[in-house]
């Protein structure tokens, strides 16, 4: 039912998120984590509530009260989702890059986030946890909004520099996330179309990254 559903998503996104932040703990010492924890979700708040309430980067929405708590609008959960799937982007695109952290390394890391959101955004709306101003051509989302994920996360990658980070249990969380989304949507919600373009689109980014490890 609809209250299930709520507290499931709740618990995997900050279950997620406190697992990508302990492996990062793990991996990179407590101070460098603690410093992209404490940048990057507050960061990713001021985004959101900025395209919320203004309609840049992303379009003109607003979040419903469904999810909660809010702070100014923006669910507390929403900073949680950046940080459970933008470590995993940045590990993917260690692999794809390999060690550069120049202009290489931003783009393919918010390549792979944004592709996340070609799942995330038409399930969103559809379970009625945010709504836009105008509906767009992608299953109903404004295409803007991908270049304000695209925009968004890369400036987050440049402010927050990884360098050490866990790769194979980043990555294994976003072919989790990749595959979990690719049935839930086929099978579960009935959502086929954002299914096949986010399998593909995460796929890709996944196919990339095994290509390299095959070749090294």
């Amino acid at each position: 039912g609809d209250a299930a559903l709520h507290w499931g998503v709740m618990f995997s996104v900050a279950a997620l998120a406190l697992a990508v932040i302990t492996a990062l703990w793990q991996a990179c010492g407590r101070w460098p984590t603690l410093w992209r924890v404490l940048t990057l979700a507050p960061l990713a708040w001021g985004l959101e509530w900025l395209g919320s309430t203004t309609g840049f980067p992303f379009g003109e929405y607003h979040y419903t009260a469904t999810l909660q708590p809010q702070v100014a609008g923006v669910p507390l959960i929403i900073p949680l989702a950046w940080l459970m799937m933008l470590p995993p982007a940045w590990a993917v695109a260690s692999v794809i890059v390999g060690d550069r952290r120049d202009w290489r390394f931003v783009l393919v890391s918010a390549a792979a986030f944004t592709a996340w959101d070609l799942f995330l955004d038409p399930q969103m709306v559809g379970w009625g946890y945010w709504v836009w101003a105008q509906p767009g051509g992608y299953f109903g989302i404004p295409w803007v909004n991908f270049a304000g994920w695209l925009a968004g996360s890369a400036l987050l990658t440049m402010i927050t520099r990884p360098q050490q980070l866990p790769i194979a249990f980043l990555v294994t969380i976003y072919a989790v996330t990749w595959a979990l989304q690719t049935m839930g949507q086929l099978v579960l919600w009935q959502m086929p179309g954002p299914a096949l373009a986010g399998s593909v689109g995460m796929g890709l980014f996944l196919g990339l990254a095994y290509l390299r490890t095959r070749r090294t």
